[in-house]
């Protein structure tokens, strides 16, 4: 361990308490850290969470005025917040100046491969342009540029789709709302939610030296849906949706859904894997589907 590492003596804020931001804090809450995260608002689930004394929540809603007073001596923070609809990152505007006053060794921020746009399917690494076509992947490198650009010890950590227990297509395979489409030439990276957590305490723990600004984290494995949806299948027993070809749906899809096939491209975990020495716990989406699933039935199993 280094001075940077999430550790018995680090002190924690995940800001953005969310599907990664929870998972990261409990692996960092695990290690011995005191840590704390927000939530937007109170809710029924936040509730039985909150009997967890290894975690503290404070409550930061930035549309209602709720800016906690942060937690004295900070040694990391993880920033999951992406930008709302007008392009604002509430933790730049009501935060930023907080941490500019705290002992800070680290800060995470949770970007997208999608800055990268669209390469029609050639592979882009941390060198790549950036030349993002959807107003939200703008949105996200313009407040990734700002906070690597505040002075502070800001990584950045480029995300593809994330998936993992309650994010992969098990649910609509069974209950008949998958849908199969193919659109030739067409790939998705994509990564298991812990090896986002994995990829996020080995930074934490690299020597002065090797703290890139920017990180891809992503699996070995893009591939099209229509392949990652066949296994899904697979692993439950289940029939395959009828296969639909792009051009004949398209004009049905929503523009979230169309927004999801605009950009093409491979994304290269090679400064991660192979540089930083980072060792994926699941190298593509055949490993994570299993232990997912493995997962979501044994939480099933433990409920009354």
């Amino acid at each position: 361990m280094t001075a940077r590492a999430v550790n018995p003596g680090a002190r924690v804020l995940v800001v953005g308490g969310g599907y990664s931001g929870e998972r990261f804090a409990r692996a960092a809450a695990a290690r011995g850290a005191q840590v704390w995260l927000t939530r937007r608002q109170d809710n029924p689930d936040a509730a039985a969470d909150r009997t967890d004394q290894a975690l503290h929540w404070l409550r930061f809603d930035s549309a209602a005025e709720a800016i906690p007073a942060l937690p004295e001596q900070l040694s990391h923070v993880l920033i999951t917040l992406p930008p709302d609809t007008n392009g604002t990152d509430a933790a730049l505007e009501h935060l930023l100046e907080p941490l500019r006053h705290q002992p800070l060794r680290w800060l995470g921020y949770l970007s997208t491969t999608g800055v990268y746009g669209d390469s029609q399917g050639a592979w882009v690494d941390e060198h790549s342009p950036t030349q993002p076509t959807l107003p939200r992947s703008q949105a996200r490198l313009q407040c990734e540029q700002r906070w690597l650009g505040s002075g502070l010890p800001v990584q950045s950590f480029r995300l593809p789709a994330i998936y993992g227990p309650g994010r992969c297509p098990f649910e609509q395979l069974r209950s008949g709302q998958a849908r199969l489409v193919h659109k030739p030439g067409q790939v998705f990276c994509r990564i298991h939610v812990d090896d986002i957590v994995g990829a996020l305490l080995h930074a934490t723990d690299q020597p002065e030296g090797r703290q890139p600004s920017l990180i891809n984290v992503c699996d070995d494995a893009p591939c099209p849906s229509s392949e990652t949806l066949g296994y899904a299948a697979h692993l439950l027993g289940c029939k395959l949706p009828e296969v639909r070809k792009f051009e004949a749906i398209a004009p049905q899809m929503s523009p979230m859904a169309m927004s999801f096939w605009a950009d093409n491209r491979r994304v290269s975990n090679r400064l991660l894997c192979r540089e930083l020495g980072y060792r994926l716990r699941y190298p593509s989406y055949r490993e994570g589907f299993a232990a997912s699933l493995r997962e979501e039935q044994e939480r099933s199993a433990q409920q009354p």
